[in-house]
């Protein structure tokens, strides 16, 4: 989180000094972010973050509406001719098919062509279901893997719960929750269409960004360090001199041969790259930061710098700072909950509420410094971008978490251990399969993982069941009957999922 409001503040205001402040350095960036969240929270509370949730999150998902409207207009006009670099490598748009259509069929023409595996531009943008091959999301992801990340979020996540158990009666909950799943519907609109939008019309503006992160690198290369430096597949099409170059010091490293003929392609020099990388741990041979075509990250923040005016632009950069400080002040209030009352609280017995606070906004303060601290690395190329960072960590703990609150609840003679052993065995299974199996989508290992702890589960309680069922308290202080409500909008939700899975199946 407060690496993705820096990284629009660093984009932004590049170049831009204020107190003596470079806003275009990522640390001081995050350390704005940060520091005004912690002042939020530690003044306003729950309360305050809910409220200031609700109006933000509304203001940046209208931002992301114009952002989306003015990306569309503009995408209309450019010229065809500036467009054609930019399409996927399975679309058979001409120049004249993009010069005489519209700004949506444009963007189907340069987007919309079969998906297969492999690098951006390869294969179509616009598919929900992926090719099984495809190394980020198969179709096998969307049967069980893609659900274990939803559910833990949407359900388990202290961060969401919160709000939900702070509601003042089941059926306020449950509209809620309805309302919070149909506000995600609109990310594909808000998010992912508008960043699709920023390759077509700025990719050399996210190529500079790429190139800006990869001068160290490649200076570490010419000085002649003995270590690899592995790079995407846009960026050996992009400098593939450079990458015959970066094969042939990689694989002499590991003392490998990569024959690669006179006029390598892309394809070619990233796997022989790939397989030098790969052989470096082995040979005791350090491994670079990995080199890249695009900063992908920089597409949105590119997008507000080139297309929205001051006025509108100031509104979505406040809507944007705002959700983040706000989203960001939540969970460092669930962080500093969890480990006031959760372990410090069991820890002291009869500590005074007045302590507790104290306690709580110190542990804040302290989950502040550690977030802001590490917020700055996770830009580099080797983590693939933020988004696939959150994931892939996430793997280490959802599936366990899910598998646990899921057969704890189902199966009432549980014994109560299996509830940090189910983590336990998640976070090391995810680990191994991760090291051992990397071409394996990680949405596809948080389901093995997810599927061998259930069974796990399964067999301990079945050796060794609890004696007596355990009952679930009831609370009689709110209300407690469902929403009829909240049961016909859900359904209407559902039916809208569909509706996106057969438009953009």
């Amino acid at each position: 989180m407060i690496y993705s409001g820096a990284k629009v503040i660093t984009v932004f205001f590049q170049g831009t000094t204020v107190l003596g402040l470079d806003l275009g350095n990522i640390t001081v960036a995050s350390w704005i972010i940060g520091l005004c969240a912690a002042v939020y929270v530690y003044v306003g509370g729950l309360k305050a973050c809910a409220w200031t949730d609700l109006i933000w999150g509304a203001a940046l998902i209208v931002g992301g509406g114009v952002v989306l409207y003015l990306a569309m207009k503009e995408l209309g006009q450019v010229p065809a001719i500036d467009l054609i670099g930019t399409k996927v490598a399975t679309s058979n748009a001409t120049v004249d098919q993009i010069s005489s259509a519209g700004a949506w069929e444009r963007f189907s023409l340069l987007n919309a062509g079969p998906a297969v595996e492999g690098a951006n531009g390869v294969g179509g943008k616009l598919h929900m279901v992926r090719p099984l091959s495809d190394s980020a999301i198969p179709w096998s992801a969307l049967i069980v893997g893609l659900w274990i990340p939803n559910f833990f979020y949407w359900g388990l996540n202290q961060y969401i719960m919160q709000r939900t158990l702070a509601s003042k009666s089941l059926a306020e909950g449950q509209l809620g929750i309805v309302f919070a799943a149909f506000l995600k519907l609109l990310i594909p609109f808000v998010v992912v269409i508008p960043g699709i939008l920023a390759f077509n019309l700025y990719s050399n503006d996210l190529r500079n960004e790429g190139a800006k992160k990869n001068e160290v690198v490649i200076a570490e290369f010419s000085s002649g360090a003995a270590k690899v430096f592995p790079f995407t597949q846009n960026f050996a099409a992009l400098n593939p001199e450079l990458c015959s170059k970066l094969v042939a010091h990689n694989s002499a490293q590991v003392g490998l041969t990569a024959e690669l003929g006179a006029a390598p392609t892309a394809e070619a020099l990233f796997k022989a790259n790939d397989a030098a990388v790969a052989a470096a741990p082995a040979k005791g041979v350090a491994v670079g930061q990995r080199l890249i075509g695009y900063d992908y990250d920089a597409a949105f923040p590119t997008l507000l710098r080139r297309l929205l005016k001051p006025g509108v632009t100031w509104f979505v950069l406040a809507a944007l700072f705002g959700a983040v400080v706000s989203s960001l002040a939540s969970m460092l209030n669930s962080a500093s909950t969890i480990f006031t009352m959760d372990i410090f609280a069991k820890l002291k017995k009869g500590t005074p509420d007045a302590t507790l606070v104290r306690v709580g906004r110190i542990s804040m303060l302290v989950f502040v410094g550690i977030a802001c601290g590490i917020a700055p690395f996770l830009g580099r190329p080797e983590f693939g971008g933020i988004f696939t960072f959150i994931q892939e960590f996430q793997g280490f703990i959802s599936p366990g978490v899910l598998a646990v609150f899921l057969f704890g609840f189902l199966v009432s003679k549980a014994p109560r251990y299996l509830g940090w052993l189910g983590i336990v065995i998640n976070a090391a299974l995810y680990g191994t399969l991760k090291v051992a199996l990397p071409s394996v989508a990680f949405l596809d290992r948080m389901a093995i993982c997810f599927g061998v702890v259930l069974a796990v589960l399964a067999v301990l309680t079945l050796i060794n069941p609890l004696k007596e069922p355990v009952k679930l308290p009831v609370n009689h202080e709110i209300a407690l009957e469902s929403s009829p409500a909240a049961k016909l909008f859900g359904w209407v939700v559902v039916a809208l999922t569909l509706v996106l899975y057969v438009i953009f199946w």
